[in-house]
């Protein structure tokens, strides 16, 4: 005779709660997972959208006084930001400057507001143009090298940097 074996009530039960232990793992896994995407909010997305390319600064002689440092920061995003200031353990003091053309002469000026990084562009810091300015180096920039900074933008956060140390007169 072919008799149907049903489970006995101890083994269905357990099938139960097995099933139910799936489920609420299922579950607080799923939250877990949304609440760290929602954690990391649009800060976090602000911060993937935003490259820094091409970092580099010069070789400088013991003493310098200064050195230039020359990046390009490159917008991804929909929204422009603001590189506000940058710091280094190499130099005393970093700050943002633009040089531009007045009357026949080339002027320097620090940027107190920092520096507008549009939306969807790169903005470049070049010889000549928009860069950083190490006052006070710790040490000689010797080529081959790097020197860290680190760039506070408004909305994207900071970013630490190696700029490649490259020979004296580089462009």
């Amino acid at each position: 005779m072919n008799a149907m074996h049903s489970p006995s009530p101890r083994v269905a039960l357990r099938a139960r709660f097995g099933i139910a232990a799936v489920i609420v793992a299922v579950t607080a896994a799923s939250l877990a997972l949304s609440t760290a995407t929602f954690a990391a909010g649009p800060k976090a997305k602000a911060k993937a959208m935003l490259a820094i390319e091409n970092a580099w600064t010069r070789a400088t002689p013991p003493k310098a006084p200064v050195a230039g440092g020359f990046l390009t920061v490159r917008n991804d995003d929909a929204r422009a930001d603001r590189l506000l200031s940058a710091t280094s353990p190499d130099a005393e003091r970093v700050e943002i400057h633009e040089m531009s053309m007045t009357d026949g002469v080339m002027r320097m000026r620090k940027l107190d507001d920092g520096l507008e990084i549009p939306a969807k562009t790169s903005t470049q810091l070049k010889p000549g143009g928009y860069h950083l300015m190490f006052i006070g180096p710790k040490h000689p920039f010797v080529r081959g090298e790097t020197v860290t900074a680190t760039l506070r933008f408004e909305r994207a956060g900071t970013r630490e940097v190696k700029l490649e140390v490259r020979e004296m007169g580089s462009r």
